[in-house]
């Protein structure tokens, strides 16, 4: 039994809030993977910050309409799920990795904001840290700069220490 046109459009309006809001999409074929692999790969993406979402074709291409993603409607043929999120490389890393393991998930392509990503640019995508990453190391680069100069300032005290204790020693 399909769908009620009440389930179909609410279906619609979900998936226009998804591409409304997320940054980037991901475009998967997903033939051959059990629902327990599945279970799996929205288990994986959930941690990354992202979600997986098997629709119809025909819906997806009609809640894409309008939205910043609609040069990728002609990506949605055939037995498809769409990754997304709105760190621009959650999606992309968690569907690139559960691919690397599981080939029968083959990323087909996707975009960021309204550039399209063909499958080899959504997997270097894949390879760049999520933006946490890219936050903590910021940090850290910010944090080591004024802790070397401390460490430099105190340099040329320890050596003028060491070279009075040095004399000292040396007279006694």
């Amino acid at each position: 039994m399909g769908m009620s046109r009440a389930q179909k459009e609410t279906e619609v309006s979900d998936l226009q809030d998804r591409f409304e809001n997320d940054e980037m999409v991901v475009v998967t074929h997903y033939s051959g993977l059990t629902v327990k692999e599945l279970s799996a790969l929205r288990s994986d993406l959930r941690a990354e910050g992202a979600r997986f979402k098997v629709t119809k074709n025909s819906l997806a291409q009609r809640a894409i309409k309008g939205t910043k993603f609609e040069q990728i409607a002609d990506m949605f043929a055939g037995p498809t799920g769409m990754a997304s999120s709105q760190d621009p490389v959650a999606a992309a890393k968690a569907a690139h990795n559960f691919a690397k393991k599981h080939d029968k998930l083959v990323i087909l392509g996707g975009a960021l904001g309204k550039k399209i990503l063909d499958a080899d640019e959504v997997k270097q995508l894949a390879m760049l840290p999520s933006l946490d990453g890219v936050r903590s190391m910021l940090v850290g680069l910010l944090v080591a700069a004024p802790t070397k100069l401390a460490g430099l300032m105190q340099a040329p005290a320890r050596e003028l220490v060491g070279v009075t204790a040095a004399y000292g020693a040396k007279e006694e």
